[in-house]
This record gives structure tokens, C-alpha cells and sequence, in this order.
């Protein structure tokens, strides 16, 4: 009796597609897609030569296919959006609007219209009202410093 790698291919599709399902983007369907298309040339009673060529080729045109397709279609995040717009804000300059305080944990500064958590660039408290101006982002905080009187 004849090894049946059919049903092997199958399983590897259905991993593969189940794997899709756990991940971020769209890359393992197309591997699923090109078992699948082997798994088929093994029930028809092609040889492993044909299975494996099947599976590379058909994975590889999908995986191109869709690559392109996605750049094509997909739009690019626009700036100041995400994480890029913490990168603008340094250099900015606001008011502080609750007391910015290392250990009680406390600070919330003003930049035009908008709120954002604040801490020292150094260990010292700065009061409400303060003029500040941000000197780096750590996580979703603003790192600032008092400006001196002009």
C-alpha cells in the first residue's frame, strides 16, 4: 500500500489557516492556500515533486499578489497620527495646569487646546500656572521643564 500524503497537506493547510487567525496581517492564508493546492495534486496521485512545487509556487505568487495589492491600496498613515505625534510635540510649549509632583504622582499640562500627563525633567515640583516647555516623551508622559522668566 501507497503512503497518502494528501491528508498531510490538508493538516498543514488547515494549520496554516488556523495560524491566520491568531495573527497580525494577512501572510499565512497564502501558505494554507499553497498546501492545499498540494494536498490536492497528492489525492490526484501526483508524486512529492509536483506536492512541493505546487506549494512554493502557489504560496509564492499569492504572498506577491497580496503584497502588492495591499501597498497599492492601502494608505499610509498620515503624520500626527499614532505615535508620530508625540515625536511633534517636543520643542512645544504649554501650562501647567495641575501641580507636576514626583511623588504624588501628579501632573497635567496645556499644550493650545490640549491636556496631556506631565513630568519633571528633574526631581523637583512644578506649581500650576508655570510656563513649561517639553523636552522628550516617555511612554504617554510629556517630560518638561520650566521655562525661565523672559
Amino acid at each position: 500500500m501507497e503512503f497518502q500524503s494528501w491528508w498531510l497537506w490538508l493538516a498543514l493547510a488547515a494549520v496554516f489557516v488556523i495560524g491566520e487567525i491568531f495573527t497580525a496581517g494577512f501572510f499565512l492564508f497564502w501558505f494554507g492556500m499553497g498546501s492545499a493546492a498540494a494536498g490536492i495534486l497528492a489525492l490526484l496521485g501526483l508524486g512529492p515533486g509536483w506536492q512541493w512545487g505546487a506549494f512554493i509556487v502557489v504560496s509564492g505568487v499569492l504572498l506577491a499578489v497580496s503584497t502588492r495589492f495591499a501597498e497599492r491600496y492601502s494608505k499610509k498613515q498620515p503624520p500626527g497620527i499614532g505615535a508620530d505625534r508625540f515625536s511633534e510635540l517636543i520643542g512645544k510649549r504649554g501650562v501647567v495646569i495641575e501641580e507636576i509632583n514626583h511623588q504624588k504622582n501628579t501632573g497635567l499640562i496645556r499644550i493650545e487646546k490640549e491636556e496631556w500627563r506631565a513630568d519633571s525633567e528633574t526631581s523637583g515640583v512644578i506649581p500650576m500656572g508655570e510656563r513649561v516647555e517639553v523636552m522628550k516623551v516617555a511612554g504617554t508622559h510629556l517630560i518638561v521643564k520650566p521655562l525661565k522668566e523672559e
